[in-house]
């Protein structure tokens, strides 16, 4: 049966759930890692893996979410809870700019205390000061939080967010597209699995390109983690507006879940796997933030073109115990070591041209980037402008 189903695959047919299953579960690593990386020379033959050099800037910390997977988030009044101020963010502009950077991967908790009009003078005041400089910004979940907060439906977030200056959406927040899974990992109140694909509708409705994601390695089952993947690729099919799909494991460290990571065959078996399922995402990027970079690499064996972004800041996977790093040059080493062209992209997947490092001397980056230092619990002068919901965010703006 297993043989049966990687002819099709290898003719280029398209695998039902079962399928999925029975190729996860019986078939060889290296036979699901061949298949995976036909299709990916059948869908990239001229031998590029792409990177982008962009920066992942977590504006706020506080979240009412409270996913019991996540150990970056802080609660409402927490003394370690923070919002960038604009100043700190167009610092961090700078300094992406600085080593080739042309995008910001902006997301953060959901602050009752920041209103639809703080995200709005944000973009806009980006796009005025850096007019050329694109905003991969506010997961599914994220919007969904502005829409409810500020009382304006979803369509009417996303036409305000993008009149502001909003170029494209991450996929963050999907987790596992499986509201079981959901509730047990304590993210359903934020999205469930369809208001998560009903956000994605709506931009890619509004004309967006948005990324799509899956962490894995919780609670789910085999079955769960391919509805995942098939749901994704039913709505893609709808609409085509997915550019690229990235999976990563579950971090368990200083988390409430705890638990244990899965491997690193179990990440290249599902990176696989969903390389043969979604034939109709044209970008698999490698997850090198989790897996690390030698991983990252095998990776490319594995169903990915993409290594994903320089990054050169990260908080999330950090606070979870991961804190790999690698800058251009040690990217563009890996690509070319696996045997692949290096090329810089956008996040439209257009080639923008070769690395940056050797058209001009860049600073190397030997370590990732925070947020804040610690201790800093500066309050940015520009939140009196907009009101609180929380009363300690209420007492704060009295203060200020």
């Amino acid at each position: 049966m297993v043989e049966q189903i990687a002819r099709a695959v290898s003719g280029g047919a398209r695998i039902s759930a079962e399928d999925a299953l029975r190729l996860y579960r019986d078939a060889p690593t290296h036979l699901l890692g061949r298949l995976a990386d036909g299709i990916r020379a059948r869908k990239h033959p001229e031998g590029i893996v792409s990177y982008i050099i962009d920066r992942n800037v977590n504006y706020t910390n506080v979240c009412t979410a409270r996913c019991n997977f996540c150990a970056f988030y802080r609660t409402v009044g927490s003394p370690d809870g923070y919002v960038l101020g604009f100043e700190e963010i167009f610092a961090k502009i700078d300094e992406t700019i600085a080593v080739g950077g042309n995008q910001m991967l902006l997301q953060g908790g959901h602050n009752p205390d920041l209103p639809i009009q703080w995200y709005e003078d944000l973009f806009r005041a980006i796009k005025q000061r850096y007019p050329d400089f694109k905003l991969h910004a506010l997961s599914p979940p994220e919007v969904l939080h502005i829409s409810r907060l500020n009382n304006v439906p979803v369509p009417a977030v996303i036409a305000r967010l993008v009149a502001a200056g909003l170029d494209s959406i991450p996929g963050g927040g999907a987790e596992m597209l499986v509201d079981r899974v959901r509730k047990l990992l304590n993210c359903y109140g934020k999205a469930s699995s369809d208001e998560w694909l009903g956000v994605m509708r709506e931009a890619h409705r509004a004309g967006l390109r948005t990324t799509a994601t899956m962490m894995y390695g919780t609670v789910e089952t085999d079955e769960e983690r391919i509805e995942h993947m098939l749901r994704l690729r039913d709505l893609q099919d709808e609409t085509g507006g997915f550019t690229a799909f990235i999976t990563w494991s579950y971090q368990p460290e200083h988390t409430e879940r705890a638990g244990i990571e899965a491997t690193g065959i179990d990440y290249l078996r599902t990176l696989a796997l969903a390389r043969i399922v979604l034939d109709n995402v044209d970008n698999l990027q490698a997850s090198w933030v989790t897996q690390g970079g030698k991983v990252g690499q095998l990776s490319l064996a594995f169903g990915a073109n993409d290594m994903g972004s320089v990054m050169i800041e990260e908080n999330v996977v950090r606070a979870a115990g991961a804190s790999y790093c690698m800058d251009e040059v040690e990217i563009v080493a890996n690509i070319e070591d696996a045997g692949f062209t290096a090329k810089r992209r956008n996040m439209h997947y257009e080639v923008l041209g070769d690395p940056i490092f050797r058209e001009r001397e860049v600073p190397r980056m030997l370590s990732l980037a925070t947020a804040r230092a610690d201790g800093d619990a500066s309050v940015p002068e520009e939140l009196r402008n907009y009101p609180a919901r929380s009363r300690q965010g209420k007492q704060l703006r009295l203060a200020q």
